[in-house]
């Protein structure tokens, strides 16, 4: 993260040393997006007037205990390093003396083996009776083994609809290429029906608040679908969440086969060890890989 030269040790509103934060540093686009409501809620929580150097370890761990305690162990972890972050920061700055967070711990993670949808599943999503909007994301979403931030923040000029592919801004900032296949092929000029410009994927009505021009359509006046909603009618339709398209693909390719070389290219993973947790083949996969190498199968 980049750093704004030091700012006057007049310790600012909560408020105030929010938008400093964030206007401070440099982060990706859905990275940024997380960090502004996680610290929007701060400051509401906490009073976006109070001054930031009377805010003391009880206020603020009181107050991220009653929001994040029953949330699962990735999202409280996710929170407290956001958190943190902003407080470093604040500190460079000379507004706050001591970390008030020190009494909060990172709470165990215990991974979920389960995340990765079967192939049966996967094939019953596509038969759903569902609206065009979300056939043609839950698809890309798969084929392209996205982030759905990156796929939500794509505009029609983004696509290379004849090679099935599209530019996406990456977790880390990159501009990096994307591919689809014939299902999404199939989807995307119905959705997009003959549109040139404005976001792909947008909401079903026209905004009822300001919102920024490139997050809007001119043809009709309707704004990008935010990840909030694109979430929630995913999760309501299926129960699931949309994240596990994404880590379905990698798995499935996996199951199927793929080399590390080209798994690390599709999910676009900086590490091995971020990969890692993908490409765990599935209970199909090992049962249909045991029933292949049954001796009495060979012998048949």
């Amino acid at each position: 993260m980049g750093q704004v030269a030091r700012l006057p040790h007049v310790p600012p509103t909560v408020g105030t040393a929010v938008d400093n934060y964030l206007d401070g540093v440099e982060l990706a686009l859905t990275t940024r997006r997380v960090y502004t409501a996680s610290l929007t809620g701060l400051a509401g929580g906490l009073g976006p007037d109070t001054r930031l150097g009377e805010v003391d370890a009880a206020t603020v761990e009181g107050w991220f205990r009653r929001r994040y305690d029953g949330v699962s162990p990735a999202t409280w972890n996710r929170e407290l390093a956001t958190l943190r972050s902003a407080i470093r920061w604040w500190r460079a700055q000379g507004w706050l003396a001591e970390n008030p967070t020190g009494g909060l711990a990172r709470r165990r993670e215990v991974p979920d083996r389960t995340r990765a949808l079967t192939y049966r599943q996967v094939e019953t999503l596509w038969r759903r009776d569902v609206p065009l909007r979300e056939k043609t994301l839950w698809r890309l979403l798969y084929e392209t083994a996205a982030r759905t931030g990156e796929i939500l923040a794509l505009d029609v000029a983004d696509l290379d609809v004849a090679n099935k592919r599209a530019q996406v801004r990456s977790k880390g900032g990159a501009t990096e290429w994307v591919f689809w296949q014939t299902g999404t092929a199939q989807l995307l000029p119905r959705l997009l029906a003959g549109r040139g410009v404005g976001p792909v994927f947008l909401a079903d009505r026209a905004p009822t608040r300001a919102v920024a021009t490139v997050d809007l359509d001119p043809a009709t006046g309707r704004a990008r679908l935010s990840y909030r909603r694109a979430a929630a009618a995913f999760t309501a339709t299926t129960g699931w969440t949309l994240h596990q398209l994404r880590h379905s693909a990698l798995t499935h390719a996996a199951e199927d086969g793929d080399s590390l070389v080209m798994l690390l290219a599709r999910s676009r993973h900086t590490s091995v060890r971020s990969l890692e947790r993908y490409a765990r083949p599935g209970p199909d996969a090992v049962a249909r890989h045991v029933a292949e190498r049954d001796p009495a199968r060979r012998r048949r």
